[in-house]
């Protein structure tokens, strides 16, 4: 590995993981449409791992999570499944112990999750005598109890991205209310809503803040050289569910904050890069000191500065003169911002600095036109956004 420390981006996706390649990411993780704790219509196959290695090609690693509740009918899925990724992925990242012990019997490396909830040095050793390459601790640790265990194993911690209730998992909100696990990767996220407190004989309490379960996200980024100092191998940033987007901004201000010690001016410059991305607010979580309720978000959804609205798709690309086509579906304008994503492009940002329409230059451009424009080279069905501020 070139970096010192790695940094490790979430990729749901194949636009995501073209992103976190290009952004700088050390290793990448993703999951299955099977016994990953972000199931969604996202995920990739087994058939798609061909496509990972050749995207990553040596210099990126790629961990697979295998890290729910795995029940006896599922053994042999289970153990199927690892016959077939083995040599077409770095590790193996999962905490039940008949997972760990396939690992052992296919010769695969393997990390422990975050699901186990490691928080000492005496477990830690056992993992190791076990086994495993790497732990990726509890969230629940601070910085000090941090530097003692990572003289044992190589460690992994969270650096950046949303924080359930729960910290290091075995929620079952989501269960009761809803017959959806988390401890499955179906959690519907229950906790971020707002809810009232009433008794049995229906009085209500009157509370400041009604976002009572819901955390605000992890944000390392003004500690980052304490986080060094901890002993951390690896850092890695939530964030599956998300988008390329947010990926993109994440990866690029911690590889920054990574490879060298940021001055005061920069660390405010990337604190407001990210929160131009998805977040709730942010937090230091556990490392420096035990939350409060100020690590409570006061909003239901994203505090970002900004949001992208969706423009329209290519219909056509011309490399020669570097002009892209598109049906628009909503209006578009000259010095607008815009990302494009694809699932080979990954993302690419640019500026609308020239807009044609039936061969004439125009300022704006509206709903329904057909136009031309300026970009960089995009491909046939590549999406089109535009950054508005919030």
């Amino acid at each position: 590995m070139k970096n010192k420390y790695e940094l490790l981006a979430p990729v749901g996706d194949f636009p995501m993981l073209v992103t976190a390649v290009n952004a700088g990411a050390d290793a990448v993780f993703f999951g299955l449409k099977e016994f990953s704790m972000r199931t969604s219509p996202k995920n990739f196959t087994l058939n798609d791992l061909k496509k990972i290695n050749t995207i990553c090609g040596k210099k990126v690693k790629k961990y697979l999570t295998l890290n729910t509740i795995i029940y006896d009918n599922e053994l042999n899925k289970i153990e199927k499944i690892i016959q077939k990724i083995k040599g077409k992925i770095d590790a193996i990242i999962c905490w039940d112990l008949s997972v760990i012990e396939l690992c052992k019997k296919y010769k695969i490396p393997f990390h422990i999750s975050t699901q186990a909830s490691v928080a000492n040095s005496k477990t830690a050793e056992f993992y190791k005598k076990l086994g495993a390459e790497r732990i990726v601790l509890a969230r629940e640790l601070n910085l000090k109890q941090i530097k003692k265990i990572s003289k044992i194993i190589d460690i992994e911690c969270f650096a950046h991205g949303a924080m359930c209730v729960a910290v290091s998992g075995r929620c079952f909100t989501s269960q009761f209310l809803f017959n959806k696990s988390a401890n499955r990767g179906e959690c519907i996220q229950p906790c971020r809503r707002t809810y009232k407190v009433e008794d049995v004989e229906g009085n209500q309490l009157k509370i400041q803040n009604n976002k009572i379960f819901s955390a605000k996200d992890l944000c390392t980024l003004p500690f980052i050289e304490e986080m060094k100092k901890a002993g951390i191998k690896s850092f890695k940033i939530e964030g599956r569910s998300r988008d390329p987007r947010y990926v993109d901004i994440v990866i690029r201000v911690y590889r920054k904050a990574l490879d060298k010690k940021l001055t005061k001016e920069e660390l405010e410059e990337n604190l407001n890069e990210l929160k131009k991305a998805y977040n709730r607010d942010f937090s230091s979580g556990f490392y420096i000191r035990l939350p409060t309720s100020d690590d409570f978000t006061k909003v239901e959804h994203s505090a970002a500065t900004e949001k992208k609205h969706f423009v329209g798709k290519v219909t056509h690309y011309y490399p020669k003169i570097n002009v892209a086509t598109i049906k628009l579906v909503s209006n578009l304008k000259l010095n607008d911002k815009v990302i494009i994503l694809g699932n080979t492009t990954g993302l690419i940002e640019s500026k609308i600095e020239y807009l044609e329409h039936k061969k004439k230059s125009i300022n704006t451009a509206e709903k329904g036109m057909e136009i031309g424009l300026k970009l960089p080279k995009v491909k046939k069905n590549d999406e089109i956004y535009v950054i508005q501020k919030k």
